[in-house]
């Protein structure tokens, strides 16, 4: 199964939804990523006496983004955050690929992967439950309709009561990831090596 077409390319205003202290450092370096031809996917801040910073992000361009994508982004946001100093003490930074089954947080990302096995979990009960895999069918602001699984029928999702939602690693996912990566003249290794799991690449405190 092949990615869906490119019409998410409308979408101007489609940054992730964070909240708190992860909002404000997503704020801070979105300008200074976004320049370099960046864009986030996701700000996660983990742990609390040493919290770590982690940055999820994708290359602009749609190419695939590698190792060396990860250190600039490393060395841009640090120095950002640097001076932003969210935190009073030490920090770590941890920069990564959203990986082959990636988290899906914005809305490009939804129709981006119509089609592909998707998980969600909602942060209140939806229809008696809290926990949905289905096919991807599509997406806009405020809802993600999928094709249930488990079940004949279709759901339609409220984001704003989705606590996150992510890709399922499937075959058809390697093989459509795999047929993306060499359209943009990106060959050599398995995708599900070194993508099914995001790969923290920088450190810093």
């Amino acid at each position: 199964m092949a990615f869906a077409g490119r019409l998410f390319l409308f979408l101007e205003d489609d940054a992730p939804h964070h909240e708190g202290l992860e909002a404000r450092i997503a704020t801070a370096i979105t300008p200074t990523l976004s320049a370099m031809g960046y864009e986030i996917v996701r700000v996660m801040i983990q742990g609390k006496q040493t919290p770590t910073v982690q940055i999820m992000a994708d290359r602009a361009d749609g190419r695939p983004i590698g190792v060396e994508d990860c250190e600039k982004i490393s060395h841009a946001a640090g120095a950002v955050l640097d001076v932003d100093d969210p935190f009073s003490g030490e920090w770590n930074l941890e920069v990564s690929s959203p990986g082959i089954d990636r988290p899906l947080t914005r809305t490009k990302d939804w129709l981006r992967f119509a089609g592909h096995l998707a998980t969600a979990e909602m942060s209140v009960p939806f229809e008696g439950r809290r926990r949905f895999r289905g096919f991807i069918l599509g997406a806009d602001e405020e809802n993600v309709r999928l094709k249930l699984e488990d079940a004949a029928g279709e759901v339609t999702l409220p984001r704003i009561d989705m606590r996150r939602a992510k890709l399922v690693l499937t075959d058809e996912l390697i093989a459509a990831t795999a047929a993306e990566a060499k359209a943009h003249g990106v060959g050599g290794e398995d995708p599900a090596d070194d993508e099914a799991e995001p790969n923290p690449f920088a450190k810093r405190n």
